[in-house]
C-alpha cells in the first residue's frame, strides 16, 4: 500500500523559503518497519503519516548538526543518511549509515538535550519527521509504541557496544568485512552475479564507518578483490563469496 504525501524540498538552518516538490507515494512496508509504527494497527499508523511533516533532501545536506536541540525524530522513506561526530580537531567518525525504514533522533525525546551527532544525507533521501512534543502526546494514547522505541534504542546500544568491541579485538580487514555484510543486509540486492550493495560511500566515509585510515581499508578491500570474494564498484560492492567473508568477519 502507497500513500501519498505533499513533499518540500528543504535546506535545514536555512530560511523557510520550501520550494515545494512533486508528491511522493510512501511505501507503508517500509514505514512499518520503524519501531515508532511497528507496534500500530492499520489505521492508527495511516493517521501518525499523515501527522507528520515529509521532507526531502539532496546528498551533502544536513538534517540537524552535533549541539542542536534535539527537537524532532525521523523516519527515512527513501535514500540514506549516515550520522557522525567530530572531534575537537576536525576528524569525523561515522557511526553508521541508516536506510529506508530506519529511524533516527529520537533519543532527544527520552533524554532531553543537544544532539550528539550529525545527520548527512548520505543520497537523495526522503523521510517524514515528528516533534517531540506531538509524539509524547502520541505516546500517551498508545504506550505500546515507547516499548517498540525503546527497544530499538536497545538494539542499537546493542550494537554500539559490539562496534566499540570491534575495534579494541578485531583487526581492519576482519571489520571491514563485517561492515560490508552489515551493509549488505540493508541495502543488498542479489542480481546474477552476487549481493550488490549500493552503499553510496566515499572510501574515506567507509574508512570512517570501519574506524581505520582509507589506504588501511583500500588495502583490505583490494585483498578481498583479489582474492575473488567481492567486486569493487564506484561507492558499490558486489559480495560474491559471503560464506568467507563472514568467517573473516568473525
Amino acid at each position: 500500500m502507497h500513500l501519498t504525501l505533499d513533499v518540500t524540498r528543504d535546506t535545514p538552518h536555512a530560511p523557510s523559503a520550501a520550494l515545494t516538490c512533486k508528491d511522493v507515494a510512501v511505501d507503508r512496508h517500509v514505514v512499518m518497519k520503524a519501531p515508532l509504527f511497528s507496534a500500530l494497527d492499520e489505521d492508527s499508523a495511516e493517521r501518525l503519516m499523515h501527522s507528520m511533516a515529509p521532507r526531502r533532501l539532496a546528498r551533502g545536506d544536513t538534517v540537524f548538526r552535533e549541539g542542536d536541540e534535539g527537537d524532532s525524530l525521523y523516519v527515512i522513506l527513501t535514500g540514506k543518511v549516515k550520522l557522525a561526530r567530530t572531534s575537537a580537531d576536525g576528524r569525523e567518525s561515522l557511526l553508521s549509515v541508516l536506510g529506508p525504514g530506519e529511524m533516527f533522533g529520537e533519543l532527544s525525546l527520552f533524554d532531553p538535550g543537544p544532539r550528539l551527532t550529525t545527520a548527512h544525507v548520505v543520497s537523495d533521501t526522503e523521510f517524514i519527521s515528528l516533534g517531540n512534543e506531538a509524539l509524547r502526546l502520541f505516546l500517551t494514547d498508545h504506550p505500546e509504541v515507547a516499548m517498540q522505541m525503546l527497544r530499538g534504542l536497545a538494539h542499537r546500544l546493542r550494537r554500539t557496544n559490539e562496534d566499540l568491541s570491534d575495534l579494541v579485538f578485531t583487526d581492519v580487514p576482519g571489520r571491514v568485512a563485517k561492515a560490508l555484510l552489515d551493509l549488505s543486509d540493508r541495502f543488498g540486492r542479489r542480481t546474477e552475479v552476487g549481493l550488490l550493495v549500493a552503499h553510496d560511500l566515499t572510501q574515506e566515509e567507509l574508512a570512517q564507518l570501519v574506524g581505520a585510515s582509507r589506504e588501511t581499508v583500500n588495502k583490505a578491500l583490494a585483498d578481498f578483490a583479489h582474492r575473488g570474494w567481492i567486486l569493487l564498484g564506484a561507492k558499490a560492492v558486489t559480495l560474491l563469496d559471503l560464506h568467507r567473508l563472514r568467517r573473516r568477519a568473525r
